[in-house]
């Protein structure tokens, strides 16, 4: 089932679980209303039937006026009972009790006390499960429901189920497609008068509601009691499959998703499902191109706030999430995440070819070219996994060493051999031992002495079987059987 409703009218499908409560209230009244209008029309019948008994035993005792109307009967048939009775009904107006607040009036006094309650704000019931009150007893039961997970409530449409009537009947329009009721300013249409009427306050600027806490105004009650919460701490909704909480229903609903896996909002494009409908709106923007967000400092532009909100950090350098282990801190959580698993040793990411672990998937892409090596260098032929290591290496031909210590003046070829060098200068060794308290200034450093401790010798030779901790110790090693002395000077060379 495709979703294409207005925001406005999303908004309201997610305030349905809160419109309901109040609308089910008024509907709970009203049915209370109804049935005390035909309790009270079975009781004036009774009422009005023994009056008609009292006075049919008042006629009987007065023989004589009914032997003279039965004497005038021109036929000589005496009239009967149930027509002797109806002759002499006297219909009493109904008795009724009136609000001394309001004026209003009702046919019983059971639902003018109920009634005074709005007056009070007395609420009697309380639910036991989250200690709310309700000023009627039937109210309470509705709202139990939501702790109970009930909803007898069904769309015979796609089979959804809701609480309320109410509420079941307000789903309907989305089936339907109707919509009725259109603004009178600028013409767009709505589903539901109520939807309407907020519309409408957009146009005039009205926020009736206001709280009184923080002066906060909104344009309908609903939003203003959902506000409240966030003074109150209020949380009504709890979560049937954990013990998690939650100040609104429309929460409450997309967390109950993650437990249910429900993904309702479909992508008419390329199929794909979400568990929430802006998840969706942000992924149409993948293929419509959309960007609304814009950076103010470079113009870039992002298809999602939050995108936004991460890049601007670049221009700001704030670095909120830090390491509790080193200190070290970084812009974006999910990098802090991954900084973690140097400190716990954890490497998720295992090399297929070769049994290789990494600590991204990154750096396991990257490592997969080794089995490759699918780039070579036009000047000297040799063949390199990356791309990058490529192109520092072309600089050894070309003499380009564009990076430069500002301490010492030395260059370098890459941005991050120049950012090693500078810790020298600096100090800084980031890179902790998990075995001991040695520090180190890089990362392969670490790498070699953490070897130490585990024994790992990674590096082995192809003739002996022999292994080594070190890459250089292996190529060492490895002149014992290829006969290569490098550093061999002959007596022809030496000057005596």
């Amino acid at each position: 089932m495709k979703h294409t409703e207005d925001p406005e009218e999303q908004r309201d499908l997610m305030e349905v679980d809160e419109e309901s409560e109040e609308l089910s209230e008024v509907e709970e009244e009203s049915e209370e209303l109804s049935e005390v209008e035909e309790e009270s029309e079975e009781l004036s019948e009774v009422k009005e039937e023994s009056e008609e008994l009292s006075e049919v035993k008042e006629e009987s005792e007065e023989p004589s006026e009914v032997e003279e109307e039965h004497h005038v009967n021109t036929e000589g048939k005496p009239l009967s009972r149930s027509k002797t009775k109806k002759t002499f009904i006297k219909k009493r107006a109904k008795k009724s009790f009136t609000c001394t607040q309001c004026g209003k009036s009702f046919t019983k006094k059971r639902i003018l006390e109920q009634h005074m309650r709005i007056h009070t704000g007395e609420k009697p019931f309380m639910c036991d499960q989250c200690e709310k009150r309700f000023s009627c007893k039937s109210n309470l039961k509705s709202h139990m429901m939501i702790h109970t997970g009930e909803k007898p409530f069904s769309c015979d449409q796609c089979g959804k189920t809701f609480l309320w009537s109410s509420e079941l009947k307000k789903h309907l329009t989305v089936h339907t497609k109707e919509k009725p009721h259109s603004c009178s300013v600028c013409g767009k249409s709505f589903s539901w008068l109520t939807t309407l009427h907020r519309h409408e306050k957009t146009h005039t600027g009205v926020r009736e509601y206001m709280c009184f806490e923080c002066e906060k105004t909104f344009i309908t009650a609903i939003e203003l009691k959902q506000h409240e919460r966030i003074h109150t701490g209020e949380k009504p909704y709890k979560c049937s499959h954990c013990d998690k909480r939650f100040s609104h229903s429309s929460t409450l609903k997309t967390h109950e998703r993650i437990h249910t896996g429900e993904k309702p909002y479909t992508c008419d494009q390329c199929g794909k499902c979400f568990a929430e409908k802006k998840q969706l709106d942000v992924h149409m923007r993948i293929h419509t191109g959309e960007k609304p967000f814009m950076c103010d400092q470079c113009e870039k532009r992002f298809s999602c706030k939050s995108y936004l909100k991460k890049h601007m950090r670049i221009h700001t350098g704030e670095k909120p999430f830090m390491c509790d282990q080193c200190e070290k801190r970084f812009s974006c959580k999910s990098n802090l995440k991954k900084h973690m698993r140097i400190h716990t040793g954890e490497k998720p990411f295992s090399c297929d070819q070769c049994g290789k672990i990494f600590l991204r998937s990154s750096v396991l892409k990257t490592h997969l070219t080794v089995h490759t090596k699918p780039h070579s260098c036009s000047v000297c032929g040799k063949s390199f996994s990356l791309l990058q290591h490529l192109h520092t290496h072309q600089k050894t031909h070309t003499g380009v060493r564009e990076y430069m210590c500002f301490e010492c003046e030395k260059t370098f070829t890459t941005a991050n051999f120049l950012k090693r060098h500078q810790r020298i200068h600096t100090g800084e060794k980031p890179y902790k031992c998990s075995h001991c308290d040695k520090r180190f200034s890089d990362s392969s450093s670490l790498k070699r002495h953490e070897r130490i401790h585990t024994g790992e010798k990674p590096y082995k030779c192809s003739h002996c079987d022999k292994r080594f901790s070190q890459s250089a110790n292996l190529r060492t090693h490895d002149r014992i059987h290829t006969g290569e002395k490098p550093h061999h000077l002959s007596l022809r060379s030496r000057d005596y």
